[in-house]
């Protein structure tokens, strides 16, 4: 068990956003809501977000899932640290410190770091990793036992220091009591007046602490984000983890690296999703379905053996066996049945339509109760605004429409009702009812034609 805190303050500036940098999104969710997701997976007791650059922008992201500690000024990492002593003096075990732009840290990780520091009884812990190329960070010397003597600066570095490549992650586990000695000893020795984390590290040696290094094995996981090139190669591996994972569960992905899934998102196994297919948010899809090419689903909730082709669904529930496209557009709030045909060049919007119902094409339904084994003729509308408010219309079970049929909201239709092709209906239909609400065709003899025929 240990207390996580998560530096998360900074500005930024190189994202060049009006956003602070952690509430930034990698796969849909924020780069500080990976690190606090990461950290209760690892079993952490409390999570301490030290916030400060727009703070009022970063409480959001963080909710009810972290504790927040401010910091008003940024001074440096170890500042940023002395921010959240309180809960680190009531930490029941260790203290493990990582940065909130690091979406790619790993809950096994961090649990594995903490293991490694109790069970060398360190006082910290350092993670690090091994780079082929370590310019720009801090290097990790260390002794013939395998401690950490010390991280050495880059530009402090002498040539056999500038050789090694160990560096430092700036991410690390304290003993508790060892980490609030340290800040409590943590002066601004710089030129920059800033307080280091780097140097609680020196102060624990110099009172004969131990100082552990445990090296991590992917070394993905230590990358910051710092500007947006960053945040896209975050993204892309951030989204291959993710799509296998779902393809190791079982779901089929013809062209992974065409296909965008939220880190929230949910797919069941024998599912089949094609090329250029985004599913964000909270989506979640059943068994043995089949999302074809250029769909997109956004918080949308699929049944089992559904079939979803180059259409987009919208905060929606779609029933097991419907089949939804092509060039369908399920707006928010609709709660399609079983067995549904949502045909091509379909809008619905708010409706609730019963099981066994089709729509099948160039046709609009919105904010309608619609019951079971409708069918709907092609050109279907329901007029449902009036310019200033908007009206719901209810169609009852086995109801037939004929094609070019406007339904003027507010409308009831009874069961087993029928509606002539080109009515426009004005007034409610008992059940069993024939409604033909169209002009009397006049045909004009000897007509002189017009200039098509001339």
């Amino acid at each position: 068990m240990f207390t996580s805190i998560i530096l998360a303050a900074g500005m930024g500036t190189r994202m060049k956003s009006d956003m602070p940098k952690v509430t930034h999104k990698v796969c849909g969710k924020e780069l500080l809501s990976w690190v606090i997701d990461a950290s209760v997976a690892a079993g952490a007791d409390d999570v301490v977000a030290i916030i400060g650059h727009k703070a009022d922008m970063v409480r959001p992201v963080i909710e009810d899932r972290a504790k927040i500690a401010i910091q008003s000024e940024q001074r440096g990492t170890g500042h940023a640290v002395m921010q959240a002593k309180e809960y680190i003096r009531a930490a029941k075990d260790c203290v493990v410190v990582l940065n909130g732009d690091t979406p790619l840290v790993c809950a096994d990780t961090i649990k594995a770091a903490v293991d490694y520091h109790k069970s060398q009884g360190n006082s910290a812990t350092v993670i690090t990793a091994e780079l082929s190329d370590a310019t720009g960070y801090g290097r990790i010397v260390r002794g013939a036992d395998g401690s950490v003597l010390k991280i050495v600066e880059q530009k402090d570095a002498t040539d056999s220091e500038k050789a090694i490549r160990e560096i430092n992650s700036g991410m690390y586990v304290f003993d508790s009591d060892a980490l609030v000695f340290a800040l409590d000893k943590l002066t601004p020795n710089n030129a920059q007046g800033e307080y280091y984390l780097t140097d609680t590290l020196e102060i624990l040696r110099n009172s004969s602490k131990k100082i552990g290094g445990y090296r991590l094995e992917d070394n993905d996981e230590i990358r910051g984000i710092n500007d947006r090139v960053q945040l896209s190669e975050a993204e892309a591996i951030m989204q291959d983890r993710i799509n296998k994972c779902h393809m190791r569960e079982g779901v089929t992905i013809i062209n992974p690296s065409s296909v965008f899934i939220s880190a929230d998102a949910e797919i069941g196994r024998d599912t089949v999703i094609a090329s250029n297919v985004i599913i964000s948010g909270k989506t979640k899809i059943g068994k043995g379905c089949v999302i074809e090419m250029g769909c997109k689903l956004d918080d949308a909730q699929l049944g089992d053996n559904v079939t979803v082709t180059s259409s987009v669904i919208l905060k929606s529930r779609i029933g097991s066996g419907t089949s939804v496209g092509p060039f369908a557009y399920v707006r928010p709030g609709c709660n399609v049945g079983k067995n549904v045909k949502v045909g091509d060049f379909v809008e619905i919007k708010n409706d609730n339509i019963g099981d066994g119902t089709k729509i099948s094409h160039l046709t609009y339904l919105g904010d309608s109760d619609i019951g079971r084994n409708v069918n709907f003729g092609c050109g279907t509308v329901t007029c449902n605004y009036d310019g200033k408010d908007k009206y719901r219309s209810t169609i009852g079970d086995d109801v037939f429409v004929g094609c070019n049929t406007n339904f003027v909201s507010p409308i009831n239709v009874g069961d087993g009702a029928y509606i002539a092709a080109g009515s426009t209906i004005t007034d409610d239909i008992p059940d069993k009812g024939l409604a033909i609400a169209r002009a009397k065709q006049v045909n004009k003899e000897g007509w002189k034609g017009n200039k098509y025929t001339k």
